[in-house]
């Protein structure tokens, strides 16, 4: 009997397991269900993302609570590996990542524009801002700040920088010589993609160079390593760094300062792609609604802490409290878009890179 009873109790479990997995999201098509049976049959979901696992792991778990059957493999690597692997992988064709999603929007564009990008209407596509949907394929999915981060202990008063005009001024003095970091856009994607967003953005770009000269330039690869390396006073202030993860970081850590430059402030959005050849097509959408969702986005803006894009979503860390503070006319958000292809053309970055090593220089 009781053998009995644990057998039926087993069987009602899995049921009700079922049940929740296979629940279509209020206010989406009944034939949304084909592709939650799809996503369960697959079981199994592949991404390759620039996004630190810490902050991706808040959506995993959410996910997961959503659709338990399907099992996540999750690999973070900088934007640059991202793309290379990528590319290598699919090349070969061999196994490669379902989802791409990565901070570096122009190699993401590159990957989509080029045909490596499923066509797919996410259900949530009509919540987002008009520039961050590109094709129905590369979907813009945060909001996030290219800052300036200082050390508070050794960076006060006129020092401070609060426009870029501001910065190219400062670097130039002996006290900022040696002591100025910011991405080596040769490493770095979002690094790259962010200096080149200044060069159409700033008509006083080439002066920021020099100044950058002038101080005799530190790079780095990571944001984490820049943060660091301010915070300890090895380096005095960090350039376009990444906001979102400098703003966490700050509530914690008494050495950090943040400016959002009041003269424009470069928004830059993680772009996401299902793979056109994915394995788990099924899955992939079901995570590109999850994460451009009121859910999914109330987790990147609460736990993620990225900025949430959706203009409906309540939090701190969202577009429309960072809209709050910088005002509407100074953000400046990088569009989805094959415009960012511009300086990837080969001669094109070529120069730019030279032009970058003749005047700012690098250490």
């Amino acid at each position: 009997m009781n053998m009995k009873r644990t057998l039926i109790g087993a069987s009602i479990a899995f049921i009700l397991a079922g049940s929740a997995f296979a629940q279509v999201p209020a206010g989406y098509p009944a034939d949304y269900q084909k592709i939650i049976d799809g996503a369960r049959k697959e079981a199994r979901l592949v991404i390759y993302s620039a996004t630190d696992s810490k902050a991706a792991q808040p959506l995993i778990k959410d996910f997961n609570a959503l659709y338990p059957g399907v099992k996540i493999e999750y690999s973070d690597m900088n934007s640059t590996e991202v793309y290379n692997r990528f590319i290598s992988e699919a090349a070969a064709g061999g196994t490669t990542a379902d989802v791409v999603w990565s901070s570096a929007m122009d190699l993401q564009m590159r990957l989509a524009s080029e045909g490596n990008a499923l066509k797919y209407r996410s259900q949530e596509a009509g919540k987002l801002p008009a520039w961050a949907v590109w094709n129905d394929s590369a979907y813009g999915t945060t909001f996030e700040p290219a800052a300036i981060v200082y050390n508070k202990r050794m960076v006060t008063g006129n020092d401070i920088p609060k426009t870029h005009a501001a910065f190219a001024a400062i670097v130039k003095t002996d006290k900022f010589r040696d002591k100025v970091t910011t991405y080596d856009i040769e490493k770095s994607g979002v690094g790259f993609m962010f200096m080149t967003a200044d060069a159409r953005e700033n008509p006083q770009f080439a002066d920021l160079q020099n100044g950058f000269g002038a101080a005799k330039v530190r790079v780095q690869s990571s944001t984490g390593t820049m943060l660091e390396r301010i915070s300890s006073g090895e380096n005095l202030i960090g350039y376009n760094v990444l906001g979102s993860y400098a703003l966490v970081r700050a509530k914690t850590d008494p050495s950090l300062g943040v400016v959002l430059p009041a003269d424009y402030t470069l928004i830059m959005s993680r772009v996401q792609f299902i793979n056109k050849a994915a394995k788990n097509p099924n899955a992939a959408k079901l995570w590109m609604d999850y994460l451009l969702s009121v859910r999914g986005q109330t987790v990147i803006a609460n736990e993620s802490k990225l900025f949430a894009i959706r203009a409906d979503v309540a939090g701190e860390t969202t577009s429309a409290e960072l809209i709050k503070i910088v005002g509407e006319k100074n953000i400046k958000p990088i569009p989805v878009h094959p415009s960012l292809l511009e300086y990837l053309a080969p001669a094109k970055r070529m120069a730019f890179l030279k032009q970058w090593k003749d005047t700012a220089g690098k250490k």
